[in-house]
C-alpha cells in the first residue's frame, strides 16, 4: 500500500488516502480516505483526491482506473470527484486484487487524459464561458444565462419615498422588477413547518445511530430482491434511511415516537434473522448502545420524557 496526506502549518495532519496501485491491471484500489471532520467543508477532499489522481497519472501511467467500496455517507463525495457506481472494468481484471466489504458501494473513476486534474478551476469557468469549444456551441453559457434573466439588471430606486409621508405604501407592481420575479404578496405566508422542540436532539442520536460501527445493516431499507421473502414476515419495515426522511418532513411530534421507530428497526432484524446471526448480534448490540444515548440525554433534559 502507498499513501498521501494533506499536512497543514505545525505538522497537523488534515486528511489522507491510501491506496494499492495495480499497474499491470490498469487500476488502484482506494483502500482509506479521510477528511478531519471540522475540515470536511473547506475543499480538502477535493484538494486531496485531484493530487491523488495528478499523483497516480505521473508514477503510474498504466493506471487508468480507480476502484474504492463508499459506506452510504461518502458516495455523494465520490459522486463529486467524478466516481460513479456503473463498474466499466471487467470483472477479471480487479476479481481477486481487491477486498470486498460487506456493506459496502463499488464505485469507480476513469481519469480523463485532456484534464490537468490540478487545474480544475480554469477548467471550469472556461466550461462555464464556453470559451475555445467547438463553434456548434451556440454561445456562451453564462452568456445565454445573462439573456434569458433579468438578474443582473439594476433599477434606479423608487423615488416615491424621498418626500413620502410616514406610513406611505405603493402598490408591489409598482416596483420595477419585481412583478416580473413573479412574487406576490401571499409568498410572504408560506413558511416551511415548523421543527419541534426535540428536533435537534433527535437529529443527533441519528446522527450517531448512522455513524456507528455497526450500523451498516440498518442503513437503508432491505431489498426484496436481495431477500424475496422480507416483507412478507416483516409488516412494518424501518430503517435509518427512512427515519431520517420522516425527521426531514417533521413526522416525529414527539422524542418518544423517533425511539419508537429506531427500536423497531433492531425488533425487525432480531424477528427476521437467526439470533446467532451477524445481524441480529448487531441489532442487539445497537439496541443497548440506543438505550445508553437516550438515558444519558434525559438526564441532561428533563423535557424529553419516557
Amino acid at each position: 500500500s502507498e499513501g498521501l496526506a494533506v499536512v497543514r502549518r505545525g505538522l497537523q495532519v488534515v486528511g489522507g488516502i491510501t491506496y494499492r496501485p495495480f499497474p499491470h491491471r490498469g487500476f488502484a484500489e482506494i483502500v482509506f480516505f479521510a477528511i478531519a471532520s471540522h475540515y470536511q467543508v473547506n475543499g480538502y477532499g477535493g484538494h486531496l483526491m485531484n493530487h491523488f489522481k495528478s499523483h497516480i497519472r505521473r508514477a503510474y501511467p498504466s493506471i487508468k482506473h480507480f476502484l474504492t467500496y463508499a459506506d452510504n455517507y461518502a458516495i455523494g463525495y465520490f459522486k463529486k470527484q467524478g466516481f460513479t457506481k456503473e463498474i466499466t472494468l471487467q470483472r477479471p481484471v480487479w476479481v481477486g486484487y481487491i477486498k470486498d466489504y460487506e456493506g459496502g458501494t463499488l464505485m469507480q473513476c476513469t481519469l480523463v487524459d485532456k484534464v490537468d486534474y490540478l487545474n480544475t478551476k480554469d477548467i471550469l469557468n472556461i466550461q462555464r464561458e464556453a470559451r475555445g469549444f467547438s463553434t456548434t456551441i451556440p454561445g456562451a453559457i453564462l452568456t445565454k444565462i445573462r439573456q434569458m434573466s433579468k438578474s443582473t439588471m439594476v433599477y434606479e430606486g423608487i423615488q416615491a419615498f424621498k418626500n413620502a409621508p410616514e406610513g406611505f405604501e405603493i402598490n408591489y407592481r409598482d416596483v420595477p422588477g419585481l412583478k416580473e420575479t413573479g412574487w406576490n404578496p401571499e409568498m410572504e405566508d408560506i413558511q416551511k413547518p415548523q421543527k419541534g422542540p426535540h428536533h435537534k436532539a433527535m437529529a443527533r442520536l441519528l446522527h450517531d445511530l448512522q455513524n456507528h460501527a455497526l450500523a451498516w445493516p440498518f442503513l437503508r431499507p432491505v431489498s426484496d430482491a436481495d431477500v424475496p421473502d422480507y416483507y412478507n414476515v416483516i409488516k412494518r419495515p424501518m430503517d435509518f434511511s427512512t427515519m431520517e426522511d420522516k425527521l426531514e418532513a417533521n413526522k416525529y411530534p414527539t422524542f418518544n415516537d423517533f425511539v419508537e421507530d429506531a427500536n423497531l428497526v433492531f425488533s425487525n432484524c432480531k424477528k427476521y434473522n437467526n439470533e446467532h446471526s451477524v445481524y441480529a448480534r448487531n441489532a442487539t448490540k445497537m439496541e443497548k448502545f440506543l438505550k445508553e444515548w437516550v438515558t444519558t440525554e434525559r438526564s441532561k433534559n428533563d423535557s424529553i420524557g419516557y
